[in-house]
């Protein structure tokens, strides 16, 4: 499976980004393989729907779980549909987040209430 973190730098030492739909980066890290892959956000500059666009950009490259800090209400709503498990975190390093992941430590995204915003409660 392809988890996928929002990043801010192609660092090896990368943190979390917490923008979802505006990260510059997003580092996918093949859980059977351990291949691990940071690709551009080709969403970052768009004027409106970043949110919307990253999210499907993900879809396309088969990306089963999203890591970030926040999720805007169509980027949650796109995602959702296409099955892809999103979970929230708090700015830190990827390293320790995907330990938290694989420990079953992080929490999945929810839509937030009045806003639909894939935030934590």
């Amino acid at each position: 499976m392809k988890l996928t973190f929002t990043v801010k730098t192609q660092a090896e030492n990368a943190k979390l980004e917490r923008r979802f739909g505006r990260c510059p980066y997003f580092l996918i890290i093949d859980t059977e393989s351990g291949k691990r892959t940071i690709l551009e956000n080709p969403a970052l500059d768009s004027p409106h729907g970043a949110g919307t666009q990253a999210a499907q950009f993900l879809i396309e490259n088969n990306v089963g779980v999203v890591v970030s800090g926040d999720f805007g209400p169509n980027a949650y709503s796109v995602l959702d549909a296409a099955g892809v498990q999103i979970y929230t975190a708090d700015e830190g390093p990827v390293e320790k987040l995907f330990a938290d992941y694989q420990d079953g430590n992080l929490q999945r995204a929810t839509p937030h209430a009045g806003r639909g915003h894939g935030r934590r409660r």
